[in-house]
């Protein structure tokens, strides 16, 4: 039985076989199931899951504002990933930019500081993807 997440954010896509694509084979989601006639998708990566829905005017979604690139504006989805490297290895092969280099970076969290290695990616839409390899924690240095 698929397990779905208490929270899934759905983003609004132009053309949904181009997200698969770039979610799927660039980024390493599988496709958990699809409604092909109503242009839906929802994925999943070790339980990091997002629903993909593609554009129809006449559809009556949810939208609040017109859809002008790049799509989500103010917001990056945080993704945790095992290993960040193969992702990186198969963006390279198809020459797909990064927003933000691969980067290791410590963040305080309560009395500790908590490291992730991460890179930013933006989709077809421009989306911005940051996919983050946990590095554990380190006690906090005081400034």
């Amino acid at each position: 039985m698929f397990i779905r997440n208490p929270m899934v954010p759905e983003l609004i896509v132009t053309t949904l076989s181009a997200s698969l694509d770039f979610w799927v084979h660039k980024l390493g989601f599988t496709l958990a199931y699809q409604r092909v006639e109503e242009g839906f998708a929802y994925l999943d990566l070790n339980g990091a899951q997002i629903m993909l829905e593609q554009y129809d005017p006449n559809a009556g979604q949810w939208l609040t504002a017109s859809l002008d690139r790049p799509f989500g504006r103010g917001i990056n989805l945080q993704i945790d990933v095992p290993v960040v490297a193969p992702i990186l290895q198969r963006l390279a092969r198809v020459d797909w930019p990064l927003f933000k280099d691969v980067e290791q970076a410590w963040y305080r969290a309560g009395d500790v500081e908590a490291g992730q290695r991460q890179f930013i990616v933006q989709d077809p839409d421009g989306y911005l993807i940051r996919l983050v390899e946990r590095l554990g924690e380190r006690p906090l240095v005081p400034a």
